[in-house]
């Protein structure tokens, strides 16, 4: 018998699989479409959407969707702004579920530092209730522009891995088309909603 996957769900245990996940994403132009991406598995069935300030009409916002029908809510990320950001290190993105009222509930944080250009600062991401002793759980390592980067955790371990087919690389110039490698256990929306937000630094398919 094969070892069992250590189940993460952070936003929900529905998007944890015991088994290794590849995912398909593809960047919506923001002419006809508004901007964002779709997430679709291997038979392309769409897993989940991400709307960006070119639908939602409002900057340093993202809404992570189901990919049913119209696509329900499942994650709100938002950028924290203000005094205290200007004068910090850090800018601070919060990602925050919706239970069945509507209220929102923080599971996740992402640090993005001052000088994000810098490749070798790596972003932080911390989850609610916190799981580990540091004051991180995940980081960003590499440069997600480039379609090489991966989510590791605090052992070390990667946890969810960004790049591009070599067949792709070769037919498109443009970053539009890549594919995600979600490990064992791991909550696929959360993976995804980090994407989004790295997604919206960078000034890409989420950014107006």
């Amino acid at each position: 018998m094969g070892t069992r996957a250590n189940i993460i769900p952070i936003i929900n245990k529905t998007y944890c699989s015991s088994s290794q996940v590849v995912l398909v994403v593809r960047r919506r132009p923001h002419a006809t479409n508004g901007g964002g991406f779709v997430v679709t598995d291997c038979n392309q069935k769409v897993i989940f959407r991400v709307d960006g300030c070119g639908i939602l009409g409002t900057k340093d916002e993202l809404i992570l969707r189901d990919g049913d029908g119209d696509g329900n809510a499942l994650l709100l990320i938002r950028r924290k702004g203000g005094m205290a950001e200007a004068l910090s290190i850090y800018k601070k993105w919060k990602g925050y579920t919706f239970d069945y009222e509507g209220s929102q509930k923080l599971v996740f944080s992402l640090k993005e530092p001052n000088s994000c250009l810098v490749r070798n600062n790596a972003m932080k991401i911390s989850t609610e209730p916190r799981e580990s002793n540091k004051d991180w759980d995940f980081r960003i390592k590499g440069y997600f522009p480039d379609r090489d980067c991966t989510i590791i955790d605090t052992k070390g371990d990667i946890v969810a891995q960004v790049g591009v087919k070599k067949e792709v690389q070769e037919l498109m110039a443009s970053k539009d088309l890549y594919h995600v490698v979600v490990k064992p256990g791991v909550d696929q929306a959360f993976v995804f909603g980090v994407i989004a937000t790295l997604d919206y630094i960078y000034g890409e398919s989420t950014r107006c």
